[in-house]
């Protein structure tokens, strides 16, 4: 009777970031926090983005209102967005809560 072997699990991330020392729990946190990080980011940089063409909209340097539209409504997808996010992991923090061992 002939045995084939297992494969082996691959790991999610770099085998340079386990032969590091960060564990996987640790990788997945940073992983979940670098993902929130960067919605935050955009949010930031979309509001800053709408604020600067709002300015130059009102002062007469822009001849397009089109442009501050189109800012406003990218910058609104994008707390829209995070808000979503933050509301789906709440939800999910608290269903993780509920479970009884």
């Amino acid at each position: 009777m002939e045995f084939t072997p297992i494969t082996p699990i691959q790991p999610l991330f770099g085998a340079s970031e386990v032969q590091s020392g960060r564990s996987v729990e640790s990788t997945g946190a940073s992983l979940f926090a670098s993902v929130f990080q960067s919605a935050i980011d955009n949010v930031r940089q979309t509001n800053a983005t709408q604020v600067d063409l709002e300015y130059k909209l009102a002062t007469g340097q822009i001849d397009n209102p089109a442009e501050v539209t189109l800012a406003i409504s990218k910058a609104t997808t994008a707390a829209e967005l995070l808000m979503q996010m933050r509301n789906q992991a709440l939800d999910a923090y608290n269903e993780l809560m509920r479970i009884s061992l």
